[in-house]
């Protein structure tokens, strides 16, 4: 399958930005100049795509979090420098098209910043064709799923958990992965 990516037009010269709401938030992997909260509407953060490499196989897939349709989705903008903007693309290419789960997009974000300024950043979007699109699932289905997972970056659990430290950090709250971590913490069942 091939990944759905932008084309070197798509991705003009100068600065990138770099939009993060899952692990690249507290995990980017790449140098940057600037990081800034952020918000893009149109879509929304959401445990919809099951893991067959970082956090799970696909004999027991974990869970992990795209954008998915509607909403808004806090997160961070990071800068990056144009001259290293070839190789935190290809990076970010390896990272997250392992699969070709997401497509590569740009999305407007306004930054939470003194000017609220929009910029254009590259994000990746859940592709709901996609075999690993989970769609929306019970609590109970997302808990057992994020508990089994394990894979090439680790337990699903920690994604989770470290993903709602990094919301808490920026003085953010998700409901439905707040709610996951708090069952996560407790190792208790959910109530359906």
């Amino acid at each position: 399958m091939s990944a759905k990516i932008l084309s070197d037009t798509e991705l003009a010269e100068g600065d990138l930005w770099v939009f993060g709401y899952g692990s690249l938030m507290w995990r980017p992997g790449f140098d940057f100049v600037e990081q800034l909260p952020a918000r893009l509407i149109g879509e929304h953060r959401a445990l919809c795509v099951y893991s067959f490499v970082h956090r799970g196989t696909p004999e027991q897939p974990g869970l992990v979090l795209g954008l998915d349709r509607g909403g808004a989705c806090r997160g961070i903008a990071f800068r990056v420098a144009d001259k290293h903007r070839t190789q935190t693309v290809a990076y970010l290419r390896e990272r997250e098209q392992v699969t070709s789960v997401y497509r590569e997009v740009k999305r407007s974000v306004w930054l939470e910043d003194d000017a609220r300024r929009r910029v254009s950043a590259l994000a990746y979007v859940v592709d709901r064709g996609h075999a690993q699109y989970a769609g929306r699932l019970t609590p109970a289905e997302q808990l057992r799923l994020v508990r089994q997972g394990h894979g090439r970056s680790g337990p699903n659990r920690d994604y989770v958990l470290s993903t709602v430290h990094s919301l808490e950090a920026q003085g953010c709250r998700d409901p439905q992965l707040h709610r996951l971590a708090e069952f996560l913490r407790d190792d208790t069942p959910p109530h359906r």
